[in-house]
């Protein structure tokens, strides 16, 4: 069997989940609670889930974390680089200065070090003035003197000429040794600021993301497996170590994607709703053809607007651990107990009502011990039993794009809080696995490409635009990790541009492909 084993590792703020996937069975599942270091909670998964069975770490092909440290740090503005952010669009663009609209405590975590040189394009691909290079020279070698060594780089309509963002790449590497540098061409899509701040986003986190995608090799190598690793990505899909380092905001939000592919692999359904009830919170999302349905508008992460590709979820504070009381109304959540369920919830000896509890009392579980919650009233459980439903109910209802009853599959740790008739829903599916099927998604994930561009047609016609970003999205896929001849498009979108001149399209390609284990 050797080589045909594959590890999902997924880490949650409550619990890290890891999966051993033998072909499309799962062969050994584990959850065991987070740490505070994250790393420490993979090492104990990769050694439960080996330890006391037949599985060979000498068998595995490739191992695939979903993690939420890079999330984390923005969160809680820690470990982040001092950034120089230089827009590349003068004489336009002056009113609104980088940064503009992010959270105090982001800006004085990344410096605060935002610039503006002449330059950039119009949406057809028109300059809007030269490079001013000379100019260019002087910011970057002020930014070096203070010792920044990391660069975001932002361009007017860049997604359609990337030209001077590529070119503003190669001077900086010039100047400063070890510089890293993110282009908002390779990151966010139209609109300047929100693609600025995704890009800043990631030019903050590339140190971390080389100091942890290294510790987390170094801890799968310790452990004695001799397999590549591979990073979960927000669409579902896997990227490659050395990309993880190149783009650490593609993370963001995994944990719930890979929890929404599981449950596709797991129910066999490809559209549906998905519930992950986790310790915490509840993400709900849509499947679309087997992948999570994409957010069409901004996102914000922690007080910052971005454009990235990020799945389109609602998060509530209903979880495991979720606190329920009964004051002036009964409320569940949104505080919770999260990874000391074990020791605070009713049923394992505590003394703080949790969400849990009541499930127990209502019969929808047997976790713990049933005899210590029996003295809670009927009509108390019912009743809080019907607040969580409804949160449950509301979320479903706010990502329908259609009326009528829709399928629902529920999945992670806490999903016997959803009711098996849910209103709004045709069925409700808890798949067997289900608790880690966050893991299971990370372990079954393929790689994936995406482009997202506007192209004139005005010297050009449709179908070389179309083979042109089908071939730039399936080059990306493969840089990504995935295998040349398995790459295939999942999704084109095609949206002219009626009021532009020059016939300007937009166009949306993404790849997906097998991971090329050689």
């Amino acid at each position: 069997m050797t080589g045909r084993l594959r590890v999902g590792v997924d880490v949650g703020g409550t619990n890290t989940d890891a999966v051993v996937m033998a072909g499309r069975s799962v062969a050994a599942s584990v959850k065991v609670p987070t740490t505070s270091d994250v790393t420490g909670g993979i090492l104990s998964a990769l050694t439960a889930l080996f330890s006391g069975s037949d599985l060979a770490t000498a068998d595995v092909a490739a191992v695939m974390i979903g993690t939420t440290h890079f999330t984390n740090a923005i969160v809680e503005a820690d470990g982040l680089a001092a950034t120089a952010v230089i827009r590349l669009g003068l004489p336009a663009t002056a009113s609104l200065p980088p940064l503009v609209d992010w959270p105090e405590r982001l800006i004085r975590a990344i410096g605060g070090h935002t610039y503006m040189c002449r330059g950039g394009h119009e949406y057809d691909g028109r300059e809007i003035a030269p490079l001013d290079r000379e100019n260019l020279i002087r910011i970057v070698e002020s930014a070096a003197r203070t010792g920044i060594r990391s660069f975001a780089i932002s361009s007017v309509f860049s997604p359609v000429n990337p030209d001077f963002e590529q070119e503003a790449a190669l001077i900086i590497e010039e100047i400063v040794d070890d510089a890293s540098v993110s282009l908002s061409s390779e990151i966010g899509r139209i609109g300047l600021l929100e693609r600025e701040n995704a890009t800043a986003l990631n030019a903050c986190l590339i140190d971390l993301a080389s100091r942890i995608v290294d510790a987390f090799e170094d801890a799968v190598a310790g452990f004695g497996v001799n397999a590549p690793l591979y990073v979960s990505q927000n669409d579902g899909t896997l990227m490659s170590a050395d990309y993880a380092r190149r783009y650490p905001v593609a993370t963001f939000a995994s944990g719930p994607t890979n929890s929404m592919r599981g449950a596709a692999f797991l129910s066999g359904l490809t559209d549906c709703a998905v519930v992950d009830v986790g310790g915490t919170t509840s993400d709900v999302g849509v499947l679309v053809s087997g992948f999570p349905r994409e957010a069409s508008s901004t996102v914000d992460i922690c007080g910052v607007r971005t454009n990235f590709r990020m799945p389109d979820l609602i998060a509530i504070g209903l979880g495991g651990g979720s606190l329920v009381r009964d004051l002036d109304q009964l409320t569940v959540g949104p505080d919770s107990v999260g990874f000391k369920l074990p020791m605070r919830s009713l049923v394992f000896g505590g003394d703080t009502l949790t969400a849990t509890d009541v499930a127990v009392a209502a019969g929808r579980t047997n976790i713990g011990d049933h005899g210590l919650v029996e003295h809670l009233d009927p009509a108390f459980v019912s009743k809080a039993m019907a607040v969580m439903q409804k949160s449950l109910v509301e979320a479903v209802d706010r990502l329908k794009i259609r009326p009528g009853a829709v399928p629902l599959v529920a999945v992670g740790g806490g999903s016997f809080l959803v009711d098996p008739d849910l209103p709004g829903t045709s069925q409700v599916i808890v798949p067997e696995h289900g608790p880690v099927a966050n893991a299971i998604g990370a372990a079954i994930a393929q790689v994936g490409g995406e482009v997202d561009r506007v192209f004139s047609l005005q010297e050009t016609n449709r179908e070389t635009v179309l083979d042109l970003a089908r071939q730039e999205a399936v080059d990306r896929a493969i840089s990504a990790g995935a295998a040349a001849d398995r790459v295939e498009i999942v999704e084109l979108e095609e949206v002219p541009l009626s009021y532009l001149p020059s016939n300007a399209v937009r166009v949306r390609v993404k790849a997906v492909g097998d991971l090329d284990f050689a």
